[in-house]
């Protein structure tokens, strides 16, 4: 694929990313990609045959996302806690789009689990990243526990997004990412 092709379809997937973080998979359309890119819809199949395999794409760039940021916090700092307290601050960093509408990774997963398996699985993808990472970040401070730990967590952050932006309430989203951080502590020997 040439430059311009490879152009377009980066265009395709963002686009897309961004329509299924605000409306939702289901709720958008080729057509709503298309207006959002100005690539006539005919044009997609040459990059994509089916909505699936845009959603495909999409996973894979927001786990690329996720990779890279997780990569960026064990640059950071070679201490687990502080790598998992870098982790819950995405909270802090993110917490207008949050309150907006959501976490583009629970929203997603929480539509597509109703699907069927396939599109749920596609959907999980990116949680498995979290928590496995997690989990070598709990192990690494020895704890036994660590997958549950890693669990935990990523129950404690989308909770804290689902009820964030069902009230359109960054305060508690600012109290709670206070409390997921002094349990990150606790649970951290600290």
């Amino acid at each position: 694929m040439g430059t311009k092709g490879e152009g377009n379809r980066q265009r395709i997937i963002e686009a897309a990313d961004r329509l299924f973080y605000q409306r939702g998979y289901n709720q958008t359309s080729f057509q709503d990609i298309s207006d959002a890119t100005g690539i006539p819809r005919g044009n997609f199949y040459y990059y994509f045959k089916t909505k699936d395999e845009i959603l495909d794409a999409v996973v894979q760039a927001r786990s690329a996302h996720f990779v890279d940021m997780l990569k960026q916090h064990e640059a950071a700092t070679a201490d687990p806690r502080e790598r998992l307290l870098k982790l819950a601050d995405m909270l802090d960093v993110n917490q207008d789009m949050v309150v907006d509408a959501g976490c583009p990774l629970g929203s997603l997963s929480s539509e597509l689990a109703k699907e069927g398996t396939a599109l749920q699985h596609k959907s999980r993808q990116v949680f498995d990243v979290v928590r496995q990472w997690a989990a070598a970040q709990f192990a690494a401070l020895g704890r036994s526990d660590a997958d549950e730990l890693a669990m935990e967590l990523l129950a404690r952050i989308q909770g804290v997004t689902v009820i964030a932006c069902a009230f359109k309430d960054a305060a508690f989203l600012q109290r709670s990412l206070k409390q997921i951080k002094a349990w990150l502590v606790e649970v951290s020997g600290g």
